[in-house]
């Protein structure tokens, strides 16, 4: 479970989906995520996609 500030400055609890921990991603602090929220419940969600970063040299 992550704690995600949304760009409009929202905290919401994002879970790791099935297919992301089945690839070993792993999620760091401070890495953009791509989520979706719960449309019962809008402060959780699931955490589809890790973004890159453009500041690494990946």
């Amino acid at each position: 479970m992550f704690w995600i500030r949304l760009d409009n400055e929202d905290l919401i609890l994002g879970y790791a989906l099935g297919k992301i921990r089945r690839s070993s991603i792993r999620i760091l602090p401070g890495d953009r995520v791509k989520i979706e929220i719960s449309r019962y419940d809008s402060t959780r969600g699931h955490i589809v996609y890790r973004l890159r970063n453009k500041d690494s040299n990946d």
